[in-house]
């Protein structure tokens, strides 16, 4: 970890460990202190202990002793339940849309997604931002206030490995045809083939993250297997 400023030290202790997880550098099992972060980091336990507890409430990492801390295992039957969740919320929402007697404030998305092919962003951080976007302001745009909270929240939690469904450039491409693909329906009012287009551009990206999550789990821990050992680390 990289030493940080001393002003909002819990977000940037917990920003740093999340990344290190979402980097697969900290990998499921792997286990650490409060005093080995705090040493590492150059601060004191109190900003690092905040971190820890709200990424312990995010499910990420899980208390192992005393002081002590691991990152968890990825529960993909959990994450796949996740992503249930999210196609009924998106589902209802999209109905929701095509039925509004006002055309639906979808403007911002028809700038982003509905550009040539040279116009299309390129780099995958920036493009998952713009994913988790186009889901946002659907839901959004039916109005439902609660559903839009649920579904945020559902947005963060999967975010781990959803991420990494822009990590191949060909991915980067089919989103940006099936997002426009989907909107255009929305905007028609076409109910049926835009909810067909959002379930399976979903159940899409829920295969590709799973299988990009378990090669890059194998991957790194094929890296450590000439130490044959758990790693009791933080880095």
């Amino acid at each position: 970890m990289k030493l940080v400023p001393k002003n909002n030290l819990a977000t940037t202790v917990y920003e740093q460990i999340k990344k290190d997880i979402f980097d697969f550098r900290l990998l499921p099992g792997d286990r650490f202190t409060e005093t080995q972060v705090a040493e590492t980091i150059g601060v004191s336990r109190t900003p690092v202990r905040e971190a820890l507890y709200k990424l312990e409430r995010e499910g990420y990492i899980q208390v192992f002793s005393r002081n002590g801390w691991s990152v968890k295992p990825f529960d993909f039957e959990s994450f796949e339940a996740l992503y249930d969740v999210r196609v009924i919320l998106e589902l209802a929402s999209v109905k929701k849309l095509c039925e509004m007697e006002d055309k639906p404030g979808l403007d911002e998305l028809k700038e982003i997604w509905l550009v040539p092919q040279e116009k299309r962003m390129r780099d995958p951080q920036k493009v998952c931002e713009l994913d988790e976007r186009f889901h946002q302001i659907l839901v959004a745009a039916a109005g439902n206030l609660e559903l839009a909270r649920i579904h945020h929240e559902i947005t963060e939690r999967i975010r781990i490995i959803r991420r990494l469904d822009f990590t191949q450039p060909e991915r980067i491409d089919s989103t940006y045809e099936e997002h426009a693909q989907i909107l255009r329906n929305v905007m028609r009012r076409r109910l049926d083939p835009a909810q067909l287009l959002l379930r399976s551009h979903i159940e899409s990206s829920k295969a590709v993250v799973r299988q990009i999550t378990l090669h890059r789990l194998h991957t790194a821990c094929a890296a450590l297997a000439p130490s044959g050992a758990r790693r009791t680390r933080i880095a």
